[in-house]
């Protein structure tokens, strides 16, 4: 007997749908119209924070404590969002974040979401725990390259496994695949997760593979200090080991001080993905927007520094890049546009953030990402 799939609101899931509405017109829009297109416990599981969900509305916040100063009269002519980043070109500086499980929102999953990222020309960062194989989403992004004329930058996100033979093995099959960069997050090895994935939804890159799990066991002689769990965690040894072990671009993902970022560029760390993990792993941890700047002052001007958590507006793109970003990764709205209408709504969602940051750009003056400064800033 089949089961009925229904939504947040008591509803049968809505299919994707097939063509926009022109009604549909910021990121905001992707999101109401997400929770109609998703069964209820996976839009509950996207949108959670840990604990009290605080660190998750700070993320927002911390954008919205800052004003723009437009700059009327500016010559844009020439203007134009491109950059080079580790020897890679950006038509504009945002790249999709490394979310898991992406047929939770739309059975195509992450190959839909990589063909929307060829055709928008934006940077993709494929999840170890991606529900279709890392070498099928590589496929299907360099096959839409190939059809359109358009490519991104595609990059793979590593989670370190409790046995570096099998890490050893994702950065193999990225290297074979065609992945440009390596992205290693380091901050969600540990946390607490419930969350029961549905039938035919599985971290297909990690078959075959032990995985290690805190059991919640009352009677257990540990809770998380003396468990494996907390003993495979990463460390500063296995990013020496990670720079061994691959000529790949080597980005350090999940770091909040300017002590830790400094230290990863000391060991070999190519880039840093300032990051919270979107709210999802200590609750009350700063923001990425609010330790920008001071990671920026800290460590040398060659080294990009990438942030995610609440961009929301092609405005945060512009206040990410005031405070020193090279560029700004985006999570859960690319998981509300494949909901609603799977490749169609990616590169929607993804055409009108750009839009967005686009006439930011024009409203405070700059032509080029070179010009965004912190002069363009005040904050309330």
């Amino acid at each position: 007997m089949t089961v009925e799939r229904l939504n947040a609101a008591g509803q049968p899931v809505k299919p994707p749908l097939t063509q926009i509405s022109a009604q549909t017109g910021s990121l905001a829009d992707y999101t109401r119209l997400a929770r109609e297109h998703m069964e209820a416990h996976a839009w509950a599981h996207i949108e959670s924070g840990a604990d009290q969900g605080l660190t998750l509305a700070h993320n927002r916040q911390a954008f919205d404590r800052f004003r723009l100063c437009p700059e009327p009269l500016a010559d844009l002519s020439g203007a134009h969002t491109r950059q080079s980043l580790l020897g890679q070109s950006l038509d504009w500086p945002l790249l999709l974040a490394p979310v898991a499980y992406q047929q939770l929102a739309h059975p195509e999953g992450e190959l839909a979401t990589a063909r929307a990222a060829m055709a928008m020309r934006t940077g993709m960062v494929v999840s170890t725990l991606s529900s279709c194989t890392l070498e099928a989403i590589a496929q299907a992004a360099q096959a839409a390259a190939q059809e359109l004329g358009r490519s991104g930058p595609l990059w793979f996100q590593l989670y370190q496994q409790p046995a570096r033979e099998h890490t050893l093995q994702l950065i193999r099959r990225a290297e074979d695949a065609g992945y440009q960069a390596l992205v290693w997050t380091v901050d969600a090895h540990i946390k607490r997760s419930s969350y029961p994935l549905p039938p035919g939804v599985e971290a297909v890159n990690l078959r075959g593979m032990p995985q290690q799990r805190q059991t919640g066991d009352l009677m257990s002689e540990h809770i998380l200090f003396g468990s494996e769990l907390a003993r495979s965690a990463p460390t500063w040894d296995d990013l020496v080991w990670l720079r061994q072990q691959t000529r790949l671009p080597l980005i350090v993902k999940g770091l909040l001080s300017a002590r830790a970022a400094t230290q990863a560029v000391e060991l070999g760390a190519d880039a840093i993905v300032i990051s919270n993990h979107g709210g999802r792993v200590l609750d009350t941890a700063v923001s990425a927007l609010e330790v920008l700047a001071a990671i920026r002052a800290a460590t040398p001007a060659h080294v990009p520094l990438l942030m995610d958590g609440g961009v929301r507006q092609g405005t945060d793109v512009l206040k990410a890049i005031a405070l020193g970003a090279s560029a700004v990764l985006l999570g859960r709205p690319q998981m509300h546009a494949l909901a609603v209408a799977g490749m169609l709504g990616v590169a929607h969602m993804l055409y009108l953030l750009r839009a967005e940051l686009e006439l930011a750009m024009a409203q405070t003056g700059c032509a080029s990402l070179d010009q965004i400064g912190s002069g363009l800033l005040t904050t309330c």
